[in-house]
């Protein structure tokens, strides 16, 4: 999907359809208890018919409850959640959630929203600009593996101001799928149901 981006990049109505698409496929693995966990532009593909399929499954496990242990080499570093480059080895949905926040706002950018060139680069990018994450935000945050007390102290700023293009309807799914705390992530199935992916006459797409 990557090379869609080219040139002038997508439109916005693009941009709707692409999104509506790549969370309805999460949506389907996610209720047949599958996490993708390696979600980017490269690995979405379109068709003739301009529809958006997800690829490249080599990462893929099944979920189940209680929450297995995976290892955290997964998800291209751009994509990946904070959870996971903080160290965890226990999450869920919510790791492929903030992969689609990520390639959303990219896709309304047209540039990668936190393009680090390592882990720590990584973090610290994400760090900057929803503010370093506090126990307050994101109950767990100060026991994972990789948390560091000595990390520096960002303030969060505005993300809708941050992705320029984005619309009141747009920031408020950029603003649920890459929130900290993946307990109060926003589901495929809540983005779903998003005024953004109304159309005119509260049509849904």
């Amino acid at each position: 999907m990557d090379k869609v981006g080219d040139g002038e990049g997508m439109g916005p109505d693009i941009v709707k359809k692409f999104t509506y698409q790549l969370v309805k496929g999460v949506y389907y693995l996610h209720a047949h208890r599958i996490l993708h966990r390696d979600l980017k532009p490269q690995n979405l593909l379109i068709n003739k018919e301009g529809n958006l399929k997800l690829a490249d499954f080599g990462l893929a496990r099944a979920f189940g409850i209680p929450l297995r242990t995976y290892t955290h080499e997964i998800v291209t570093l751009w994509y990946r959640a904070p959870e996971v480059l903080l160290g965890s080895r226990h999450y869920s949905t919510g790791v492929d959630m903030w992969s689609v926040g990520c390639i959303f706002a990219e896709m309304i950018m047209r540039q990668p929203l936190f393009p680090g060139d390592s882990e720590i680069d990584e973090i610290f990018r994400i760090f900057r600009l929803l503010g370093t994450p506090t126990e307050e935000v994101w109950p767990g945050v100060t026991t994972l593996p990789d948390y560091k007390t000595s990390f520096p102290c960002w303030h969060a700023k505005n993300l809708s101001e941050h992705v320029s293009g984005a619309t009141p309807e747009s920031a408020e799914i950029l603003q649920g799928m890459l929130m900290y705390d993946p307990a109060k992530r926003m589901s495929a199935k809540t983005a779903l149901k998003c005024d953004y992916f109304k159309l005119p006459g509260g049509v849904k797409l």
